[in-house]
């Protein structure tokens, strides 16, 4: 009787200093696994350094070890659509490669989803510590956020390294839109979760992609992608303001009849007038991330171009 196959799913952006790590902790807990064979599918999304030419002394010696090389930088979201594209096995783990993803979890979350009794197994981090406080503090208002203005389940501390059963893979690659957001993903597809949870790991080497901008960008579209909050906010934005607007004429007009009492001078009128405005260039500014968004679903474009693969049948434009 033959194995089932799990296929670990890892997206490279300049990991040159962690991959050789990641790749011995790999085979050691893997190696702990005799029941089960393996696939390591690496995708280098870009990179700059090194990370390409390592991952292909690796295949050169290790079969277990695929690759796929992107043309160019297309993010982290197109890195993890292609391997789960590209993944054959009967189960699909995705994992981070600078080594805060424990691969000494790996056994207990393959355990979780054989039982039957869960289709995925996803890690949480209950502590973050070794982060800066202000970057903690906006990721847990995130999460906090999205709870509320979402219908998806999206857990304080949840991480993109996950194992999942063969339906729940085929049914993420299925949903073919351009703007991506796994974590919203994952959660809308459905299907019984496993929630583990683990201590925060800091980098094993190198120093993370993730600034805070593009942290803040990441967050403005999964509300977009998940949610029509953020315009449903403009609506009444403008609604409170015009109602605002018509208690002040007619507060104006009743003071004027009465007192006689002229309007107040030009530094209030300004002010009143900047406020309005950035209300509106506000809620213009809301609308357009929609608007955004549909333009790009709109051009059908590619979510990635692999230019190098050692992986057979491998889609080059996906």
């Amino acid at each position: 009787m033959s194995k089932k196959l799990i296929s670990i799913v890892v997206p490279c952006y300049n990991e040159e200093p962690t991959l050789g790590i990641l790749y011995e902790e790999l085979n050691k807990v893997t190696a702990a696994m005799a029941e089960y064979d393996f696939e390591y599918v690496f995708i280098n999304d870009g990179s700059k350094d090194k990370t390409l030419d390592i991952l292909k002394e690796m295949a050169a010696k290790d079969g277990k070890v695929k690759y796929m090389s992107f043309s160019r930088n297309f993010g982290k979201e197109a890195a993890l659509l292609a391997g789960l594209k590209n993944a054959k096995g009967d189960l699909v783990a995705t994992m981070d490669a600078d080594m805060q993803d424990p691969p000494a979890l790996l056994p207990e979350m393959v355990a979780y989803v054989e039982s039957g009794e869960y289709d995925n197994a996803a890690t949480r981090r209950v502590s973050r510590k070794g982060e800066p406080i202000i970057r903690s503090f906006f990721a847990r208002m995130f999460y906090r956020v999205m709870r509320r203005i979402t219908d998806i389940e999206i857990m304080d501390g949840a991480r993109d390294y996950r194992v999942m059963n063969r339906p729940m893979v085929d049914s993420i690659i299925a949903l073919q839109e351009y703007n991506r957001f796994s974590k919203g993903i994952f959660s809308w597809v459905g299907f019984e979760t496993k929630w583990i949870e683990f201590e925060n790991v800091e980098r094993s080497a190198g120093e993370t992609k993730w600034s805070f901008w593009k942290l803040f960008r990441y967050s403005i579209e999964g509300m977009v992608s998940f949610s029509d909050a953020p315009i449903n906010i403009a609506s009444w934005l403008g609604l409170i303001m015009t109602g605002v607007s018509v208690i002040a004429l007619l507060f104006l007009f009743l003071r004027a009849l009465i007192f006689g009492d002229p309007v107040a001078g030009w530094p209030s009128l300004a002010c009143i007038m900047t406020f309005i405005a950035g209300i509106q260039l506000f809620v213009m500014g809301m609308m357009g991330q929609y608007v955004s968004k549909t333009y790009m679903e709109v051009k059908n474009r590619p979510h990635y171009i692999v230019k190098d693969s050692n992986v057979e049948d491998t889609e080059l434009i996906g």
